[in-house]
């Protein structure tokens, strides 16, 4: 396994969570879409592109290790189907007016990180990174409480991605190649849905060299470039420290929700803003004392 560069962990997080953050931008431009119909043509044309990347961008001998053990196939088939619920629930969420439920969502998601992250991989937080977390959790709580019900939409894209890039961290399996294996197994699926439903606008032969026809090929790029660096990060940083990095791409969600989108900024939102971000302080101090103590 490739020896761990923390520097390029950053930058390859930042990468993945600023994409994120924007990707709302790109699924309000296909609100004409039905949620389901935007979620298989990015499983088609993400397997399609994808595996283009992957003539260009080699990976000696991927194939064979992966057909001499079955276990890892089936290991993407399960990471493959919690990104595909994810993916089906942030659309929804985005093109319903519930950006707001989605970015707390994320907003939940490190703490998941940091859960698993115990729990499975058996980290250990210093005492300022417990301060951070319990900031950030007591910011997530106040805002569950005042929604007065359970937020399905978070809780759903919270556990799906928390759970997706767990398994994804532990599969010893390249960013790339682990990537096309998933949408390529969610291919027959996506397709199914398509030729079952020969009414829906993507599948009609005019629809084809369209303006929206280019905006839904642009899913395959748009989908991969954030994964593979999500994914090659995964394999470079505690998974804690992973999830703490995941607040950039809620709060850009936030902000655009808001500011872009028009919905409504509560005093509870700006209470939870405020925590997790003082928590996210927090924690990067405690990374930049334990870098100064190392050198």
């Amino acid at each position: 396994m490739q020896a761990a560069n923390p520097r390029q962990g950053y930058i390859l997080a930042i990468c993945a969570y600023t994409c994120w953050g924007f990707i709302p931008l790109y699924f309000k431009a296909m609100e004409a879409f039905p949620p389901i119909e935007i979620i298989a043509n990015r499983v088609v044309w993400s397997a399609l592109i994808g595996s283009l990347m992957l003539l260009v961008w080699k990976h000696p001998g991927w194939w064979r290790e992966i057909r001499e053990n079955p276990r890892r196939m089936a290991i993407l088939a399960s990471s493959g189907s919690l990104i595909a619920a994810n993916w089906l629930v942030y659309v929804w969420a985005v093109n319903n007016g519930r950006m707001l439920e989605a970015s707390l969502g994320y907003y939940i998601n490190p703490l998941i990180n940091v859960l698993l992250g115990m729990l499975i991989l058996g980290e250990r937080l210093r005492p300022l990174q417990w301060a951070a977390v319990c900031l950030a959790a007591g910011g997530v709580v106040q805002q569950i409480w005042q929604l007065g019900s359970l937020p399905w939409v978070s809780l759903v894209l919270a556990l799906t991605f928390g759970i997706y890039g767990l398994i994804r961290k532990r599969a010893p399996v390249a960013a790339l190649p682990g990537l096309v294996i998933e949408t390529w197994l969610m291919v027959p699926v996506a397709l199914g849905w398509l030729i079952l439903h020969g009414e829906s606008v993507s599948v009609q032969p005019e629809f084809f060299g369209t303006a929206q026809s280019w905006w839904l090929i642009a899913a395959g790029p748009i989908t991969l470039v954030p994964l593979i660096c999500f994914n090659a990060a995964a394999r470079h940083l505690p998974y804690t420290t992973l999830g703490f990095l995941q607040y950039i791409g809620p709060t850009l969600v936030l902000l655009l929700a808001v500011w872009v989108f028009g919905e409504q900024l509560s005093t509870a939102t700006l209470t939870t803003f405020a925590c997790i971000w003082a928590g996210l302080a927090l924690y990067s101090v405690d990374i930049w004392l334990k870098s100064r103590q190392k050198r």
